[in-house]
């Protein structure tokens, strides 16, 4: 990835906390962020170390000893990568934030890990940022050069047309859009289109083989479930999943299929669509299930992909972790508690929803909308 593109966190994340986590699912970014802020924000004087949490050098040495003995050695700033590959993460990094005081520490780990969990609480000391995959905007950036600003998405919903002249000024959003959904999510995306679905599909077995194994210390058994059950969930969403069901199906019983169906969005492969109540979601069955972005509908299930599939799982990708999402009664979708959803092609009628407040229609193969109608694409610009 070219030094001078920046992912949107980069400028979110304050980078004078003493210990700070980035989480993220497998091939967001992570390694390139911590990378990069080593490379133009640090001194080049050995006083900052970066250290892949797989490497063998831990066989013998463990994290705590490493940190105590580089503060000594005039360290300041140590830069931990994959941290869920070592066994102790929590407790040592606990020890390393009040052992070593004049020692910064950032580490990554996978977005399946809970760093407020563990066998240590971190939760009064490192401070967390989750890594999303790629926003449109920022594919376009990257493969383009062309940058934009982002927009809130009260400023979409309001000033849609004067925003949406901005960008077809400088670019044919729609093209960009239909592309991106293909092979735009990660950044590897740069390496070969041709390769991109294949690679995906790699790092989707590592996700579950190697990352969910480590945190959750899952039997082979279960990882061939849990494969099963994101293969029957690909060929099928968006739908209502019947929850007995989907645990004969995969032979996992309902509360370990619960678990796993959490583990999974963690993971970042699914996403869990759910109405607006309150208690732990975990234990709640969600109202309808997608995968995570539209690039591992491609890569699961193929050219059958659903074209409202597809919208539908771009829009709930782009808004999560920015704004609330539920399931609406009403529409597709309910966010912030009060804007109104629904999606569709561009023959998409208002039907019930035409004299509802906060109701907007959003359209998929338009290039500017109108009042209430939104090109689906420009939600690719919230981040």
């Amino acid at each position: 990835m070219p030094l001078h593109f920046e992912r949107y966190l980069a400028d979110k994340i304050n980078w004078n906390n003493r210990l700070i986590g980035i989480t993220g699912a497998r091939g967001s970014g992570k390694t390139t962020l911590l990378l990069q802020y080593l490379a133009k924000k640090l001194p080049n004087d050995g006083s900052a170390l970066y250290v892949a949490m797989d490497d063998l050098f831990f066989q013998d040495v463990g994290m705590l000893e490493l940190a105590e003995r580089f503060s000594k050695e005039g360290g300041n700033y140590l830069l931990l990568d994959e941290v869920h590959k070592y066994p102790r993460w929590s407790r040592e990094l606990k020890l390393i934030y009040d052992n070593v005081p004049d020692l910064q520490v950032i580490f990554t780990s996978s977005s399946i890990l809970e760093v407020y969990s563990g066998e240590s609480d971190l939760s009064r000391r490192a401070i967390s940022y989750s890594l999303k995959e790629l926003s449109l905007r920022e594919y376009i950036q990257l493969k383009k050069d062309i940058s934009f600003t982002t927009w809130t998405l009260s400023e979409i919903l309001e000033d849609h047309v004067e925003i949406a002249r901005t960008i077809n000024d400088n670019i044919k959003p729609i093209a960009e859009f239909k592309e991106y959904l293909r092979y735009g999510a990660y950044p590897y995306f740069i390496e070969g289109e041709n390769e991109y679905l294949q690679r995906l599909l790699h790092t989707v077995n590592l996700i579950i083989d190697i990352d969910l194994a480590a945190v959750e210390n899952l039997n082979y058994e279960m990882l061939v479930k849990i494969k099963k059950l994101l293969y029957v969930i690909s060929t099928s969403v968006p739908f209502t999943p019947n929850i007995s069901k989907l645990s004969r199906t995969t032979n996992i019983s309902r509360p370990a299929l619960m678990r796993v169906l959490h583990l999974l969005e963690k993971a970042r492969l699914i996403q869990q669509l759910r109405k607006d109540t309150q208690g732990m979601a975990v234990l709640r069955k969600p109202e309808k299930l997608y995968l995570n972005n539209s690039n591992l509908q491609f890569a699961l299930a193929g050219e059958q992909t659903d074209r409202g599939t597809l919208r539908e799982t771009f829009f709930m990708n782009q808004i999560q972790d920015i704004e609330t999402i539920h399931w609406s009664g009403d529409a597709d979708f309910l966010v912030d508690t009060r804007y109104i959803i629904e999606i569709g092609g561009k023959s998409k009628a208002q039907g019930n929803l035409k004299n509802k407040k906060n109701a907007y229609i959003v359209k998929d193969d338009i290039e500017y909308g109108v009042a209430g109608i939104i090109p689906l694409w420009m939600f690719g610009f919230l981040y």
